[in-house]
């Protein structure tokens, strides 16, 4: 469908102007707003994920491709999309740092994923209520500094004694595979790239 096409490449390119208005000329051919989420917006934020893998993109054109995602998902805000899952998102407790999170959220919003971010400084406490009051299927955790770390404890633990659902994902620089076994998370992601493929495979 060109109007996909269009958007798919204006997403990859950046171009926020085009991207609106093919998103725009989808909706007015009675594209399905799921249709253009996931055959528009997700194919392309899955490619700009694969070129930032392969170091052709850098965090610069991640940030460009996901200001012309926004620009999409703005027109669909009224429509009805179905998401594939709602993640709740957020830096954990004694942490200011947002950019890697950011990345992330823009990433799983792009691939389809209802997400809400709760921002910085999230203590265990306010993950384990949004995950309640959201219904939500995975949290995600960001920490850069060594010494937030043990929030991530914490919080898998908060959510452990409420007898949620809830699955766990981490990441940020300090963190490592080793250490989301330890505390028991469901899954470490290196990468916002890497986090999408980690979300969807723990809906599973």
């Amino acid at each position: 469908m060109a109007q996909l096409d269009d958007l798919k490449q204006a997403i990859i390119t950046g171009n926020r102007e085009a991207a609106k208005a093919a998103t725009q000329k989808a909706l007015e051919a009675g594209v399905a707003a799921r249709t253009i989420v996931v055959e528009g917006i997700a194919a392309a934020m899955e490619v700009v994920g694969e070129k930032f893998r392969t170091n052709e993109f850098f965090v610069p054109e991640l940030l460009i491709a996901q200001r012309a995602m926004k620009e999409s998902l703005k027109l669909l805000s009224g429509e009805a999309v179905e998401y594939v899952g709602t993640v709740i998102i957020g830096t954990v407790k004694g942490d200011l740092h947002d950019i890697g999170k950011n990345l992330v959220a823009a990433m799983l919003e792009g691939a389809g994923f209802k997400v809400v971010d709760l921002g910085v400084d999230v203590s265990p406490e306010q993950f384990v209520a949004a995950a309640k009051d959201n219904g939500a299927q995975l949290v995600a955790m960001s920490a850069l500094l060594t010494t937030t770390m043990g929030s991530m404890r914490d919080t898998v633990s908060a959510l452990s004694a409420a007898k949620l659902p809830t699955r766990v994902i981490i990441g940020g620089a300090p963190v490592t595979q080793s250490y989301a076994e330890e505390i028991k998370a469901h899954g470490y992601a290196p990468d916002a790239a890497s986090a999408v493929e980690k979300a969807k495979g723990l809906l599973k």
